[in-house]
């Protein structure tokens, strides 16, 4: 996945360094599309995120801003699905596939952020991991170690508890939690880029500890971090359903998990009410696939060799 830089080539009359540097991000760019193009299942998965993306973008004009409404519901309660209500009503009487379009913005958004956080913990983790070795590393890695071991779901559980109930809580109860993998995975391919000959060069040349990391190191593992962080976004979605479903999310906020808890708060289980305990199920794990499938083409094409080895 490391690929050594080649010598820059010397810049063309009339051409500044600044656009030939775009024109290769140019082709870079088009050239990953071209490949990316190939794997069908990652075509189906990012056509499925941009339609639920746009949906929650457009949410105000698809289903309107009252939706999420109590006093101003359209229907009345738990009514099965009609012409009317496609999805049926919630025990409030709310149209459900408003409250889906609109649980789509928090659990996209708290996916997205949280995933990123952790993700951005994890690389800094292990590039300093892999770059200071000695008792810095020994530290750091036992520390890992320990997240590694303890099971995520509870540790998010329990700084959700301890914590005010709000969308920045999860997005920190799940960020802070699910980086230990992505710090072991950075790591190891920290370690195998500075053993590289032009990192001794660069050090030489009196490249400091930041320059080899920042100018080096990091470009070289990000192929591997925007993989990572694809396929972590399918599980942040996940946790915060599930965060959200035991009650410890956001109360005024509409999310996919806090409609299933809703469900079971309104007896919708033993009642029969399939329609209102259906939809947000399948859409989480519709998007919580659809990123896992762009993740694995990501992967393939940033690391052609996997793709071979399948």
């Amino acid at each position: 996945m490391t690929t050594e830089s080649a010598p820059s080539a010397p810049t063309a009359p009339g051409k500044s360094a600044r656009s030939l540097a775009w024109t290769r991000r140019r082709h870079s760019a088009a050239r990953f599309w071209r490949d990316y193009r190939t794997h069908r299942a990652g075509l189906f998965g990012l056509a499925t995120l941009v339609l639920i993306a746009l949906a929650a973008v457009f949410a105000p004009l698809l289903v309107g801003s009252d939706a999420q409404s109590v006093t101003d519901a359209p229907g009345a309660p738990m009514e099965s699905p009609s012409a009317e209500f496609p999805l049926g009503t919630d025990q409030f009487g709310r149209d459900l596939l408003g409250l889906l379009v609109w649980g789509a913005r928090m659990s996209l958004t708290v996916g997205l952020l949280a995933a990123v956080l952790s993700v951005a913990i994890g690389t800094l983790v292990g590039i300093t991991a892999g770059h200071f070795k000695g008792w810095y590393a020994t530290v750091i890695m036992r520390v890992t170690d320990w997240f590694l071991v303890m099971p995520t779901l509870v540790l998010a559980i329990a700084l959700a508890a301890v914590m005010s109930g709000s969308v920045w809580t999860i997005i920190l109860a799940i960020g802070v939690t699910t980086w230990p993998t992505t710090a072991r995975l950075v790591r190891a391919q920290t370690l195998a880029v500075e053993s590289r000959p032009y990192i001794e060069r660069a050090r030489a040349l009196g490249g400091g500890h930041g320059h080899v990391m920042a100018r080096h190191v990091l470009p070289n593992v990000m192929p591997l971090v925007l993989a990572q962080t694809t396929l972590v976004i399918s599980g942040a979605i996940l946790t915060e359903a599930t965060l959200a479903f035991l009650g410890l999310g956001d109360p005024t906020s509409v999310s996919w998990g806090g409609l299933l808890q809703d469900a079971r708060e309104a007896g919708a289980v033993s009642a029969g009410h399939w329609w209102y305990l259906a939809p947000p199920g399948l859409a989480i794990a519709l998007v919580a696939l659809a990123f896992t499938l762009c993740g694995r083409a990501v992967e393939s094409v940033l690391n052609p060799r996997l793709g071979a080895s399948r």
